[in-house]
């Protein structure tokens, strides 16, 4: 049968994969975000419904829901990145604030607000997927705190759902090539030592978290929840 999967952030990285993973399979796939134009052009490419929207805006999202329909069996929520890149700081504290706030709303509420607008729709049987990152694992920035904390919500959200047959859990991947995360700050020494770090040599890649997210929404992985899984050949270890 086929499901209905919303994807957001899905226009461009790692959600324009996991939605083509999903599409592949045959499943009706809705993707957000907040540059429409995007959205458009890889909603023509990959056979998706587009549906703008800011998932940081309460507003937005409440719209999104309504256009969603009545049903869903499948949440990615992608929309994020470390909003410190590419941005320059206010001075003072001010400037320590507004940082920390924008990631913050980035990478943590984004997936709030949009899981809180859509959780009445779930089927029994549907799973919901956070993105979060390596970085959770080194807090020392807005950025990594702010996935830190999906990472922890995201435990607690699988106690909450798990009676209504829905499965909560968090990917987090460390570093993915093929993408724009880093905004064009990346250096080649840095590149070098990323993948140094891991245990097969080599970076990873769209595909990787794509393959990931699509085994968590799949009958295989129906007793897997309120975990972190890590997606990062081995630069983090966990027992």
């Amino acid at each position: 049968m086929s499901r209905i999967v919303l994807v957001t952030g899905g226009g461009s990285g790692l959600g324009k994969a996991v939605a083509a993973r999903f599409r592949a399979d045959g499943d009706s796939v809705v993707v957000t975000g907040r540059d429409a134009a995007k959205l458009d052009r890889a909603a023509a490419e990959l056979d998706v419904r587009p549906i703008p929207c800011d998932a940081t805006d309460p507003a937005q999202v409440t719209r999104l829901a309504d256009e969603l329909g009545p049903e869903l069996d499948v949440v990615v929520n992608m929309a994020g990145g470390n909003t410190d890149l590419g941005a320059e700081p206010e001075p003072g504290l001010p400037g320590v604030l507004a940082a920390w706030r924008a990631n913050l709303d980035a990478n943590l509420l984004s997936a709030v607000l949009t899981t809180t607008a859509v959780l009445g729709k779930l089927r029994p049987g549907g799973t919901i997927v956070n993105v979060g990152s390596i970085g959770a694992e080194y807090a020392s920035s807005s950025y990594g705190a702010a996935k830190a904390a999906l990472a922890a919500w995201t435990a607690g959200l699988s106690a909450q759902v798990g009676p209504k047959g829905l499965t909560a859990n968090l990917i987090s991947p460390g570093y993915i090539a093929e993408t724009d995360f880093f905004r064009g700050q990346l250096s080649e020494q840095r590149r070098e030592a990323l993948i140094a770090a891991t245990h097969n040599g080599r970076a990873g890649h769209p595909r990787d978290i794509a393959e990931t997210a699509y085994f968590l929404a799949s009958a295989g992985a129906r007793h897997i929840t309120g975990q972190t899984l890590h997606v990062n050949g081995g630069a983090h270890t966990t027992r």
